[in-house]
């Protein structure tokens, strides 16, 4: 599966102690595609592998966070130093088990795109688990 992330309504790169607030995709533990927090808009892209196992589904890849059973995808909020250095502050979770529904009848080789708005209620970076309204979900077969 080809997971494409959509990112827009930025929150602006000041935000409490930041000066420089960038989001990126985490991979394994590092941020990547890295863009600042005053984009107009942004675009990740994650390759999944979905592997059926006799418990259900099962999500596998460098960006792919979490035990089996509650895997995940990171947009890992930072704020940028002067010498490029990420310094994380707070992170969205993108549950993948909450995409299922979606590619069971497309199968798992299609692209799932999934648009985030970035900006919670208090107009800071939106973190903890993305849900609609925020989040809007839609295959492409």
């Amino acid at each position: 599966m080809r997971l494409e992330i959509q990112g827009h309504h930025f929150p602006g790169r000041s935000w409490q102690t930041c000066a420089n607030l960038h989001v990126g995709l985490q991979v394994r533990r590092e941020p990547v595609g890295v863009v600042a927090a005053d984009s107009v808009t942004a675009l990740w892209h994650a390759e999944i592998d979905v592997v059926d196992r006799d418990e259900g589904v099962d999500f596998r890849g460098p960006a792919v966070q979490g035990p089996r059973g509650q895997r995940f995808v990171y947009l890992t909020w930072g704020d940028v130093d002067d010498d490029g250095s990420f310094t994380m502050v707070r992170r969205a979770k993108l549950m993948l088990g909450d995409l299922t529904s979606i590619i069971a009848p497309i199968g798992a080789d299609s692209r799932i795109i999934a648009r985030v708005d970035l900006t919670d209620e208090c107009g800071g970076p939106r973190c903890a688990r993305l849900r609609p309204p925020v989040l809007e979900v839609r295959a492409d077969p």
